[in-house]
C-alpha cells in the first residue's frame, strides 16, 4: 500500500489486489480477537491473582496465540474468496487507497445482495461476539475492582485497564463502522476516514499506549532521548 501511495502509475494487478486485501483482513481479524484475550488475560489477572500463572500457562497462552492467527487467517480467507468471485463487468477503478472489502463489492455489477449477506454474518462472527466477551470481561473485572478496599489499589487496577480499552474503542468503533453496514450506504470519502482509524492511526499508537504506560520504558525512553 504505501508502494502504491508513492508511485506515480496508481496500478495493482488482480493477484496483488487480493493479496493485499487477505493479508490486510488477516492481521485485523487476528487483532480481533488478541483483544478479546487481552481482555480475558486482565480478567484472570486481576479477580483470580492468586492462580494466575496457574491458570494463564506457557502452553495456554501458546494455544491462544495459535488461535488466534487460525481465526484471522481462515476468516479472511473466506471473505477474500467472496469478494472476488463477484462479477465485476470490467469495472477496474477502486475509489480507496486500499483493496478494501467494501471498495472491491462496489465494483460488483447485477445482484450481489447473497454475497453480502455471507460476508455480513462473517462480520457478525469476527466482531461482535468478540467484543461481547470484552463487555462482559470488563464487567466482572469492575465488580472486583470496587471491591478493594484501598483508592491506589483500585486506581492501580482501573490503568492496567485503561490502555486496553482505549484501543478496544478506537480499533472496532472503526471496524464496526466500516464493514456492518451494506453497500448502499457506504460513502467512499466516509470509508477512506474510517480505514485511516483502524488500518494506520491504532497501530501508530499501540506502542505508545501500551508501553509508555511502563515506568520501566518511560524511564528507559527519557534515557535515551537525553543521550
Amino acid at each position: 500500500m504505501l508502494r502504491d501511495l508513492l508511485s506515480v502509475n496508481k496500478v495493482i494487478s488482480y493477484s496483488e489486489c487480493a493479496a493485499q486485501m487477505y493479508i490486510a483482513l488477516s492481521l485485523g481479524e487476528s487483532e480481533c480477537v488478541l483483544l478479546a484475550v487481552m481482555a480475558y488475560d486482565r480478567y484472570v489477572a486481576i479477580c483470580y491473582p492468586l492462580h494466575y500463572t496457574t491458570i494463564m500457562s506457557k502452553k495456554v497462552c501458546i494455544r491462544l496465540a495459535i488461535g488466534t492467527w487460525m481465526c484471522g487467517f481462515f476468516m479472511s480467507a473466506s471473505l477474500v474468496t467472496l469478494t472476488f468471485n463477484i462479477d465485476m463487468c470490467g469495472h477496474n477503478v477502486i475509489n480507496h487507497f486500499a483493496c478494501e472489502v467494501t471498495a472491491v463489492l462496489s465494483l460488483g455489477c447485477g445482484n450481489i445482495t447473497l454475497v453480502e449477506l455471507i460476508i455480513y454474518i462473517v462480520d457478525i462472527i469476527i466482531l461482535p461476539m468478540p467484543v461481547i466477551f470484552i463487555v462482559m470481561s470488563y464487567v466482572n473485572i469492575i465488580q472486583n475492582i470496587l471491591k478493594i478496599a484501598s483508592s491506589s489499589g483500585r486506581r492501580k487496577a482501573f490503568s492496567t485497564c485503561g490502555s486496553h480499552m482505549m484501543v478496544v474503542a478506537i480499533f472496532y468503533g472503526s471496524v464496526m463502522a466500516s464493514y456492518m453496514k451494506p453497500r448502499s450506504s457506504s460513502l467512499p470519502g466516509t470509508d477512506k476516514v474510517i480505514t485511516v482509524f483502524y488500518a494506520i492511526v491504532t497501530p501508530m499508537l499501540n506502542p505508545m499506549i501500551y508501553t509508555l504506560r511502563n515506568n520501566d520504558v518511560k524511564a528507559a525512553f527519557v534515557k535515551l532521548l537525553r543521550k
